[in-house]
Protein backbone atom coordinates (compact mmCIF):
# COMPACT_ATOMS: atom_id res chain seq x y z
CA UNK A 1 0.00 0.00 0.00
CA UNK A 2 1.33 3.80 -1.09
CA UNK A 3 -1.43 5.39 0.91
CA UNK A 4 0.59 7.60 4.07
CA UNK A 5 -1.92 6.40 6.67
CA UNK A 6 -3.03 7.51 9.42
CA UNK A 7 -3.33 10.79 7.72
CA UNK A 8 -2.02 14.00 9.22
CA UNK A 9 -3.24 17.64 8.90
CA UNK A 10 -2.41 18.99 5.43
CA UNK A 11 -1.46 15.98 3.62
CA UNK A 12 -2.05 15.50 -0.21
CA UNK A 13 -2.69 12.66 -1.53
CA UNK A 14 -2.31 11.36 -4.87
CA UNK A 15 -5.16 9.44 -7.05
CA UNK A 16 -3.12 6.54 -6.70
CA UNK A 17 -2.76 6.85 -3.14
CA UNK A 18 -6.94 7.36 -3.16
CA UNK A 19 -7.43 4.15 -4.92
CA UNK A 20 -5.03 2.37 -2.57
CA UNK A 21 -6.76 3.55 0.84
CA UNK A 22 -8.71 0.04 1.08
CA UNK A 23 -6.00 -2.41 0.19
CA UNK A 24 -4.22 -2.52 3.44
CA UNK A 25 -0.91 -3.90 3.94
CA UNK A 26 -0.75 -7.89 4.79
CA UNK A 27 1.22 -9.04 8.03
CA UNK A 28 2.14 -12.63 7.74
CA UNK A 29 2.75 -14.39 11.07
CA UNK A 30 3.85 -17.58 11.59
CA UNK A 31 3.51 -18.24 15.37
CA UNK A 32 1.29 -16.56 18.10
CA UNK A 33 0.94 -12.94 17.93
CA UNK A 34 0.30 -10.75 20.35
CA UNK A 35 -1.53 -7.42 18.61
CA UNK A 36 0.12 -4.17 18.59
CA UNK A 37 -0.60 -0.19 18.24
CA UNK A 38 -0.51 0.03 14.42
CA UNK A 39 -1.92 -3.44 13.96
CA UNK A 40 -5.06 -1.66 13.29
CA UNK A 41 -3.71 0.06 9.74
CA UNK A 42 -2.68 -3.89 8.64
CA UNK A 43 -4.73 -7.58 7.76
CA UNK A 44 -2.89 -9.55 10.62
CA UNK A 45 -2.76 -13.44 8.96
CA UNK A 46 -2.17 -16.00 10.82
CA UNK A 47 0.03 -18.66 8.56
CA UNK A 48 0.94 -21.90 10.98
CA UNK A 49 0.33 -25.71 10.87
CA UNK A 50 -0.35 -26.17 14.52
CA UNK A 51 -2.81 -23.75 16.67
CA UNK A 52 -2.07 -20.51 17.43
CA UNK A 53 -3.61 -17.31 19.11
CA UNK A 54 -3.76 -13.57 18.50
CA UNK A 55 -4.24 -11.89 21.55
CA UNK A 56 -6.01 -8.63 22.54
CA UNK A 57 -4.56 -6.65 25.22
CA UNK A 58 -5.72 -3.62 26.92
CA UNK A 59 -5.26 -0.14 26.11
CA UNK A 60 -3.77 -0.82 22.73
CA UNK A 61 -6.32 0.57 20.60
CA UNK A 62 -9.39 3.15 20.58
CA UNK A 63 -12.58 3.68 20.23
CA UNK A 64 -13.58 2.83 16.80
CA UNK A 65 -10.38 0.70 15.63
CA UNK A 66 -10.93 -1.74 13.33
CA UNK A 67 -8.55 -5.15 13.59
CA UNK A 68 -9.16 -7.21 10.79
CA UNK A 69 -7.53 -10.74 11.01
CA UNK A 70 -7.65 -14.00 8.73
CA UNK A 71 -5.98 -17.62 9.09
CA UNK A 72 -4.76 -19.50 6.17
CA UNK A 73 -2.51 -22.00 7.98
CA UNK A 74 -4.19 -25.28 8.35
CA UNK A 75 -3.86 -24.97 12.17
CA UNK A 76 -6.70 -23.20 14.49
CA UNK A 77 -6.21 -19.29 15.24
CA UNK A 78 -7.84 -18.30 18.52
CA UNK A 79 -8.24 -14.69 19.26
CA UNK A 80 -7.79 -14.36 22.64
CA UNK A 81 -8.26 -11.44 25.54
CA UNK A 82 -5.78 -10.49 27.62
CA UNK A 83 -6.17 -9.63 30.87
CA UNK A 84 -8.43 -6.84 31.56
CA UNK A 85 -10.43 -7.36 28.03
CA UNK A 86 -13.50 -8.43 27.03
CA UNK A 87 -13.98 -10.21 23.47
CA UNK A 88 -17.95 -10.58 22.54
CA UNK A 89 -18.92 -12.21 19.68
CA UNK A 90 -22.32 -14.19 18.46
CA UNK A 91 -20.22 -16.68 16.79
CA UNK A 92 -16.62 -18.31 17.53
CA UNK A 93 -13.52 -16.66 18.65
CA UNK A 94 -11.79 -19.63 16.86
CA UNK A 95 -11.08 -19.56 12.87
CA UNK A 96 -10.16 -22.60 10.57
CA UNK A 97 -7.89 -22.55 7.92
CA UNK A 98 -9.15 -19.74 5.42
CA UNK A 99 -11.30 -18.07 8.06
CA UNK A 100 -11.59 -14.65 9.27
CA UNK A 101 -13.21 -11.61 10.77
CA UNK A 102 -12.59 -8.12 12.41
CA UNK A 103 -12.38 -6.67 15.78
CA UNK A 104 -14.12 -3.41 16.74
CA UNK A 105 -13.02 -1.77 19.89
CA UNK A 106 -15.97 -0.45 21.72
CA UNK A 107 -13.01 0.85 24.37
CA UNK A 108 -9.87 0.21 25.16
CA UNK A 109 -10.93 -2.88 27.00
CA UNK A 110 -13.74 -4.33 25.37
CA UNK A 111 -14.52 -5.66 21.63
CA UNK A 112 -16.89 -7.07 19.42
CA UNK A 113 -15.57 -9.67 17.11
CA UNK A 114 -17.16 -9.83 13.70
CA UNK A 115 -16.17 -13.91 12.57
CA UNK A 116 -17.06 -13.98 8.46
CA UNK A 117 -17.37 -17.55 8.16
CA UNK A 118 -17.53 -19.29 11.91
CA UNK A 119 -15.55 -21.89 13.17
CA UNK A 120 -15.67 -25.83 11.35
CA UNK A 121 -12.65 -27.05 13.68
CA UNK A 122 -13.57 -29.93 15.58
CA UNK A 123 -11.55 -29.65 18.31
CA UNK A 124 -9.21 -32.23 19.82
CA UNK A 125 -10.57 -33.39 23.36
CA UNK A 126 -8.64 -34.44 26.67
CA UNK A 127 -10.32 -36.91 28.90
CA UNK A 128 -10.76 -38.07 32.32
CA UNK A 129 -12.30 -41.68 32.83
CA UNK A 130 -12.87 -42.70 36.34
CA UNK A 131 -14.22 -46.25 37.38
CA UNK A 132 -16.73 -46.59 40.22
CA UNK A 133 -15.02 -47.35 43.52
CA UNK A 134 -15.25 -51.47 44.99
CA UNK A 135 -17.59 -51.84 47.82
CA UNK A 136 -15.83 -52.45 51.41
CA UNK A 137 -16.17 -55.96 52.89
CA UNK A 138 -18.45 -56.62 55.70
CA UNK A 139 -17.16 -58.18 58.85
CA UNK A 140 -19.00 -60.75 61.01
CA UNK A 141 -19.61 -60.53 64.96
CA UNK A 142 -16.27 -61.52 66.90
CA UNK A 143 -14.64 -63.39 64.17
CA UNK A 144 -13.78 -60.72 61.48
CA UNK A 145 -13.24 -57.28 60.00
CA UNK A 146 -12.85 -56.11 57.03
CA UNK A 147 -10.55 -54.23 54.10
CA UNK A 148 -11.20 -51.19 52.37
CA UNK A 149 -12.57 -51.32 49.25
CA UNK A 150 -10.43 -50.44 46.14
CA UNK A 151 -10.43 -47.19 43.99
CA UNK A 152 -12.11 -47.03 40.66
CA UNK A 153 -9.34 -47.15 37.57
CA UNK A 154 -8.23 -43.75 36.68
CA UNK A 155 -7.27 -42.73 32.83
CA UNK A 156 -6.63 -39.23 31.70
CA UNK A 157 -4.83 -37.44 28.97
CA UNK A 158 -4.20 -34.63 31.59
CA UNK A 159 -1.33 -34.45 33.71
CA UNK A 160 -1.85 -37.92 35.57
CA UNK A 161 -3.08 -40.90 34.99
CA UNK A 162 -3.44 -44.19 37.55
CA UNK A 163 -0.98 -46.55 38.60
CA UNK A 164 1.85 -44.42 37.92
CA UNK A 165 1.10 -45.07 34.10
CA UNK A 166 1.66 -42.36 31.32
CA UNK A 167 -0.78 -40.13 30.27
CA UNK A 168 -2.66 -40.73 26.73
CA UNK A 169 -3.61 -39.66 23.80
CA UNK A 170 -6.45 -37.09 23.49
CA UNK A 171 -9.22 -38.08 21.59
CA UNK A 172 -9.54 -37.02 17.75
CA UNK A 173 -14.02 -36.80 17.38
CA UNK A 174 -14.82 -38.12 13.90
CA UNK A 175 -17.39 -35.79 12.15
CA UNK A 176 -21.11 -37.52 12.48
CA UNK A 177 -19.84 -40.22 15.15
CA UNK A 178 -21.92 -40.11 18.65
CA UNK A 179 -19.54 -41.24 21.60
CA UNK A 180 -21.23 -43.09 24.24
CA UNK A 181 -20.40 -42.22 27.52
CA UNK A 182 -20.62 -44.40 30.73
CA UNK A 183 -20.52 -43.29 34.18
CA UNK A 184 -19.69 -47.03 36.04
CA UNK A 185 -21.71 -47.29 39.91
CA UNK A 186 -19.71 -47.85 43.14
CA UNK A 187 -19.80 -50.97 44.12
CA UNK A 188 -22.43 -52.28 46.67
CA UNK A 189 -21.17 -53.47 49.91
CA UNK A 190 -18.39 -56.65 49.20
CA UNK A 191 -19.25 -55.58 45.30
CA UNK A 192 -16.26 -54.80 42.52
CA UNK A 193 -17.48 -50.96 41.40
CA UNK A 194 -18.56 -50.93 37.69
CA UNK A 195 -16.50 -49.68 34.58
CA UNK A 196 -16.89 -46.34 33.21
CA UNK A 197 -15.74 -45.97 29.35
CA UNK A 198 -16.06 -43.43 26.26
CA UNK A 199 -16.21 -45.79 22.61
CA UNK A 200 -17.42 -44.88 19.64
CA UNK A 201 -17.04 -45.86 15.76
CA UNK A 202 -12.96 -45.16 15.09
CA UNK A 203 -12.05 -45.08 18.85
CA UNK A 204 -10.42 -47.71 20.29
CA UNK A 205 -12.69 -47.62 23.57
CA UNK A 206 -11.18 -46.05 26.43
CA UNK A 207 -12.15 -48.56 29.67
CA UNK A 208 -11.18 -47.67 33.15
CA UNK A 209 -11.82 -50.85 35.77
CA UNK A 210 -14.15 -51.03 38.41
CA UNK A 211 -12.45 -50.86 41.94
CA UNK A 212 -11.93 -54.31 43.82
CA UNK A 213 -14.18 -55.03 46.49
CA UNK A 214 -12.44 -55.08 49.99
CA UNK A 215 -12.31 -58.59 51.70
CA UNK A 216 -13.73 -60.16 54.68
CA UNK A 217 -16.24 -62.73 56.70
CA UNK A 218 -13.21 -65.18 54.90
CA UNK A 219 -14.10 -63.80 51.57
CA UNK A 220 -11.28 -62.60 49.63
CA UNK A 221 -10.56 -59.12 48.08
CA UNK A 222 -11.22 -58.75 44.68
CA UNK A 223 -9.25 -57.37 41.81
CA UNK A 224 -9.65 -54.01 40.23
CA UNK A 225 -8.89 -50.75 38.77
CA UNK A 226 -7.26 -50.65 42.13
CA UNK A 227 -7.30 -53.99 44.45
CA UNK A 228 -9.48 -54.26 47.59
CA UNK A 229 -7.63 -54.29 51.11
CA UNK A 230 -7.27 -57.75 52.64
CA UNK A 231 -9.86 -58.92 55.45
CA UNK A 232 -8.38 -60.91 58.35
CA UNK A 233 -10.23 -63.97 57.69
CA UNK A 234 -9.23 -66.02 54.37
CA UNK A 235 -6.13 -64.51 52.47
CA UNK A 236 -4.18 -61.99 54.16
CA UNK A 237 -2.79 -60.65 51.02
CA UNK A 238 -4.27 -57.35 49.14
CA UNK A 239 -5.45 -57.84 45.65
CA UNK A 240 -3.93 -56.47 42.58
CA UNK A 241 -4.90 -53.60 40.27
CA UNK A 242 -4.92 -52.53 36.70
CA UNK A 243 -1.58 -51.32 35.21
CA UNK A 244 -1.79 -47.84 34.45
CA UNK A 245 -5.13 -47.36 36.42
CA UNK A 246 -4.62 -48.07 39.95
CA UNK A 247 -2.28 -49.92 42.43
CA UNK A 248 -2.68 -53.31 44.81
CA UNK A 249 -5.00 -52.88 48.05
CA UNK A 250 -3.30 -53.44 51.98
CA UNK A 251 -2.21 -56.50 53.21
CA UNK A 252 -3.83 -57.93 56.75
CA UNK A 253 -2.99 -59.07 60.41
CA UNK A 254 -4.91 -60.72 63.06
CA UNK A 255 -6.44 -57.21 64.13
CA UNK A 256 -6.38 -55.17 61.25
CA UNK A 257 -7.46 -55.20 57.66
CA UNK A 258 -5.92 -53.96 54.82
CA UNK A 259 -6.42 -50.45 53.29
CA UNK A 260 -7.53 -50.07 49.71
CA UNK A 261 -5.37 -49.81 46.88
CA UNK A 262 -5.67 -46.31 45.58
CA UNK A 263 -5.18 -44.43 41.74
CA UNK A 264 -1.86 -43.24 43.35
CA UNK A 265 -0.91 -45.67 45.95
CA UNK A 266 -0.53 -49.00 47.02
CA UNK A 267 -3.40 -49.49 50.36
CA UNK A 268 -1.65 -49.44 53.91
CA UNK A 269 -1.06 -52.86 55.49
CA UNK A 270 -2.65 -53.24 58.81
CA UNK A 271 -1.50 -54.19 61.98
CA UNK A 272 -2.43 -55.50 65.39
CA UNK A 273 -5.08 -52.93 66.47
CA UNK A 274 -5.35 -51.13 63.55
CA UNK A 275 -6.67 -51.15 59.80
CA UNK A 276 -4.59 -49.67 57.08
CA UNK A 277 -5.35 -46.14 55.75
CA UNK A 278 -6.61 -46.06 52.30
CA UNK A 279 -4.53 -45.54 49.36
CA UNK A 280 -4.07 -41.46 47.73
CA UNK A 281 -5.57 -40.50 44.67
CA UNK A 282 -4.74 -38.74 42.09
CA UNK A 283 -4.54 -35.14 41.33
CA UNK A 284 -6.09 -34.51 37.85
CA UNK A 285 -6.17 -30.75 36.76
CA UNK A 286 -8.55 -31.00 33.75
CA UNK A 287 -11.10 -28.93 34.84
CA UNK A 288 -8.69 -26.34 35.68
CA UNK A 289 -8.38 -26.59 39.61
CA UNK A 290 -6.76 -29.91 41.33
CA UNK A 291 -9.00 -32.64 42.01
CA UNK A 292 -8.25 -36.33 43.61
CA UNK A 293 -10.12 -38.89 42.10
CA UNK A 294 -9.64 -42.46 42.94
CA UNK A 295 -8.54 -42.90 47.00
CA UNK A 296 -8.69 -46.31 48.51
CA UNK A 297 -11.75 -47.20 51.42
CA UNK A 298 -9.77 -47.53 54.94
CA UNK A 299 -9.39 -50.78 56.53
CA UNK A 300 -10.77 -51.85 59.67
CA UNK A 301 -10.01 -53.79 63.21
CA UNK A 302 -10.87 -56.23 64.84
CA UNK A 303 -12.74 -54.58 66.70
CA UNK A 304 -15.24 -51.48 66.13
CA UNK A 305 -13.42 -48.34 66.70
CA UNK A 306 -10.80 -46.09 64.58
CA UNK A 307 -10.29 -48.01 61.49
CA UNK A 308 -8.16 -46.72 58.74
CA UNK A 309 -8.58 -43.18 56.64
CA UNK A 310 -10.06 -43.03 53.14
CA UNK A 311 -7.50 -42.42 50.42
CA UNK A 312 -7.25 -39.11 48.64
CA UNK A 313 -10.00 -39.13 46.58
CA UNK A 314 -12.58 -39.52 48.93
CA UNK A 315 -12.18 -42.89 49.97
CA UNK A 316 -14.61 -44.29 52.42
CA UNK A 317 -13.03 -44.45 56.19
CA UNK A 318 -13.78 -47.45 58.40
CA UNK A 319 -14.11 -47.04 62.03
CA UNK A 320 -17.13 -48.02 64.70
CA UNK A 321 -19.09 -50.64 63.10
CA UNK A 322 -19.92 -49.92 59.38
CA UNK A 323 -17.27 -48.40 57.16
CA UNK A 324 -18.03 -44.89 55.59
CA UNK A 325 -18.89 -44.88 52.11
CA UNK A 326 -16.56 -43.26 49.05
CA UNK A 327 -17.87 -39.60 47.77
CA UNK A 328 -20.21 -39.55 44.74
CA UNK A 329 -18.16 -39.25 41.41
CA UNK A 330 -14.64 -39.16 42.31
CA UNK A 331 -14.34 -43.48 42.21
CA UNK A 332 -13.41 -44.11 45.71
CA UNK A 333 -13.24 -47.28 48.04
CA UNK A 334 -15.86 -47.65 50.65
CA UNK A 335 -14.65 -48.43 54.31
CA UNK A 336 -14.15 -51.73 55.92
CA UNK A 337 -17.06 -53.47 58.18
CA UNK A 338 -15.64 -53.38 61.46
CA UNK A 339 -16.17 -56.89 63.60
CA UNK A 340 -16.23 -57.80 67.23
CA UNK A 341 -20.28 -57.90 69.16
CA UNK A 342 -21.89 -57.33 65.88
CA UNK A 343 -22.58 -57.36 62.23
CA UNK A 344 -20.43 -54.71 60.43
CA UNK A 345 -21.87 -53.65 56.56
CA UNK A 346 -19.06 -52.44 54.15
CA UNK A 347 -19.76 -49.37 52.90
CA UNK A 348 -20.05 -48.34 49.17
CA UNK A 349 -17.35 -47.27 46.67
CA UNK A 350 -18.37 -43.55 45.41
CA UNK A 351 -19.30 -43.52 41.13
CA UNK A 352 -16.97 -43.18 38.38
CA UNK A 353 -16.89 -39.67 36.45
CA UNK A 354 -16.07 -38.87 32.85
CA UNK A 355 -14.71 -35.33 31.96
CA UNK A 356 -14.12 -33.94 28.17
CA UNK A 357 -12.66 -30.75 27.73
CA UNK A 358 -11.18 -28.94 24.64
CA UNK A 359 -9.82 -25.25 23.86
CA UNK A 360 -12.89 -22.47 23.80
CA UNK A 361 -13.66 -21.50 20.45
CA UNK A 362 -13.39 -24.48 18.72
CA UNK A 363 -16.25 -26.38 17.09
CA UNK A 364 -19.14 -27.40 19.81
CA UNK A 365 -20.81 -30.46 20.06
CA UNK A 366 -23.59 -31.19 17.96
CA UNK A 367 -25.08 -33.94 20.26
CA UNK A 368 -25.05 -34.11 23.83
CA UNK A 369 -26.96 -36.10 26.50
CA UNK A 370 -26.57 -35.89 30.33
CA UNK A 371 -23.22 -33.79 30.41
CA UNK A 372 -22.60 -30.15 31.78
CA UNK A 373 -21.09 -27.94 30.60
CA UNK A 374 -19.05 -25.28 31.76
CA UNK A 375 -15.37 -22.74 30.96
CA UNK A 376 -12.77 -22.56 32.84
CA UNK A 377 -9.80 -20.91 31.44
CA UNK A 378 -9.24 -21.37 27.99
CA UNK A 379 -10.88 -24.45 28.42
CA UNK A 380 -14.72 -25.76 27.60
CA UNK A 381 -15.73 -28.64 29.99
CA UNK A 382 -18.18 -31.37 29.45
CA UNK A 383 -18.48 -33.36 32.27
CA UNK A 384 -20.46 -36.61 32.77
CA UNK A 385 -21.90 -37.70 36.49
CA UNK A 386 -24.22 -40.19 34.73
CA UNK A 387 -24.21 -41.85 31.39
CA UNK A 388 -24.74 -40.23 28.23
CA UNK A 389 -23.78 -39.17 24.77
CA UNK A 390 -21.67 -36.69 22.72
CA UNK A 391 -20.90 -35.93 19.49
CA UNK A 392 -19.41 -33.29 16.54
CA UNK A 393 -20.88 -33.03 12.88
Amino acid sequence: MTTPFPFVAGQVLTAAQLNDIQNLPISDKTASYVLIAGDETKRTIMNAAGATTITVNNSIFTVGDVIQVANKGAGACTITAGAGVTINTSGSLALAQYGGGYLLALSASTFTFFNLGGSSVIPLVDFLVVAGGGGGGSGVPATSSAGGGGAGGVRSSVVATGGGGTIETEITPTSGVVYTITVGAGGATATNGVDSSIAGTGLSTITSTGGGKGGGSSLNANTGGSGGGAGNTGSTTGANGTANQGFKGGDSVAGGTGGGGGSAAVGVNGSAGTGGNGAAGVANTITNASVNYGGGGGGAQATPGAGGAGGGGAGGSSGTGNGVAGTANLGGGGGGGSGGGSTSTGAAGGSGVVILRFQTGLKEPSTLTVGTKSTSGPYTIYTFNASGTIGWS
